[in-house]
């Protein structure tokens, strides 16, 4: 039940085919990876997943990190969940049940689960579909940026990638918030708004603090980067401070893109030496 309550609240993101008529400024900003709106009135088909026993499910994802390289589809719908259910519910006749993370950490929502969150949605009168604010896209962008696009280049060009950070600080990393915003909107952060911090803590150890802007600092965001360089192995390792439900905690990206809570922040602001210590362990 717990798992259903979050992901009544939650966005997922659902493969879908393009439409044939896109205008050519929307297909340049797709093939740039970057979000999309498309006109009111233009048709979306989902990808779906046909079972052994011909039956199709919706598969949705709960992160870009959670779809292969090799299983991208064309592109990706960024939905409420309780409108997937409603798009599920409408298409009952086709579509059987639907699949969460198929590819990594299946979850099956068969059809009597849906029909109770269908109840639900109905009963607390949710709408289908659901527009960001600016303000949503602001956060959206920014956890995008340090959970997902900076660790990514970091783990791809190890110490030079890492020195780059270093010497650019917030100008460099605005380059990744233009890879987030539609063609023609920039981000209102500014390079100063980012604070930067390098230590050498160890002859093996080299610490990158990243402070994100005060209005980051909030329920379900991102709100401090440690970049750790081990020299010894070469190796890069990244953690993060995520304030969320149940408190302030340490998580850690892997080279993989998988996301990771792993301890509570220290209480006594001994982050540093937190970092240290699980950076040891690596």
């Amino acid at each position: 039940m717990k798992v259903m309550e979050l992901m009544e609240k939650s966005m997922v993101l659902v493969p879908a085919m393009p439409p044939a008529d896109l205008a050519p400024e929307i297909k340049e900003q797709m093939m740039a990876g970057k979000p999309v709106r498309f006109p009111k009135e233009t048709k979306i088909v989902p990808c779906l997943l046909r079972k052994e026993s011909g039956e199709q499910a919706l598969p949705i994802f709960t992160s870009p990190e959670q779809i292969p390289a090799d299983k991208k589809p064309p592109m990706v719908m960024a939905m409420p969940f309780m409108g997937c259910v409603s798009m599920v519910a409408a298409n009952s006749e086709k579509v059987a049940e639907m699949v969460v993370n198929p590819f990594t950490g299946m979850m099956v929502l068969n059809k009597s689960v849906l029909e109770v969150a269908e109840k639900r949605r109905k009963a607390a009168g949710q709408i289908r579909t659901v527009q960001m604010t600016k303000e949503q896209f602001r956060d959206f962008a920014h956890n995008r940026v340090t959970l997902a696009l900076l660790p990514k280049y970091l783990f791809a060009h190890g110490e030079e990638g890492l020195k780059k950070l270093q010497q650019e600080e917030g100008t460099f990393l605005l380059q990744f918030y233009e890879e987030v915003y539609p063609k023609g909107q920039k981000s209102d952060s500014s390079a100063g708004d980012f604070s930067f911090m390098t230590l050498n803590l160890t002859e093996n150890m080299q610490l990158t603090r990243l402070d994100m802007p005060d209005g980051v600092n909030k329920k379900g965001m991102c709100y401090r980067v440690y970049a750790v360089f081990k020299r010894d192995t070469e190796e890069v390792l990244y953690y993060t401070m995520e304030k969320t439900q149940d408190g302030d905690f340490i998580a850690k990206v892997t080279p993989d893109g998988r996301h990771e809570i792993v301890e509570p922040v220290p209480e006594n602001g001994a982050e540093i030496e937190a970092i240290m210590s699980l950076s040891a362990q690596e």
